[in-house]
């Protein structure tokens, strides 16, 4: 069972991991909104290292407004980043939605 739900606001976290990472700096500490449950896979940052066994990562479809990433962006209000971002990276935002 999905531990976050379609619509629900998390914050990207800032881990200071180093090495393999699939999570963009660009994206850490912003806010958006899950729109898709893709499944559990074995976590990327130890299969980076040859670590090809130990507990799965429930990754998802997480989606940013542009301007609340890129602070001088210059396209339509509305414009979105859609990135997948597996669930350690985030926590649960007390931000209410504001958009669809």
């Amino acid at each position: 069972m999905p531990r976050y739900a379609l619509g629900q606001r998390v914050d990207v976290l800032e881990l200071n991991k180093s090495g393999h990472i699939r999570t963009p700096h660009y994206i850490r500490h912003q806010t958006g909104t899950v729109i898709q449950f893709c499944g559990a896979f074995l976590n990327p940052e130890d299969l980076a290292i040859g670590k090809a066994s130990g507990p799965v990562v429930e990754c998802y479809r997480v989606e940013f407004l542009q301007c609340d990433v890129w602070k001088d962006y210059g396209g339509m209000p509305e414009d979105t980043l859609v990135i997948e971002v597996y669930e350690h990276w985030m926590r649960p935002s007390d931000e209410e939605a504001t958009h669809g």
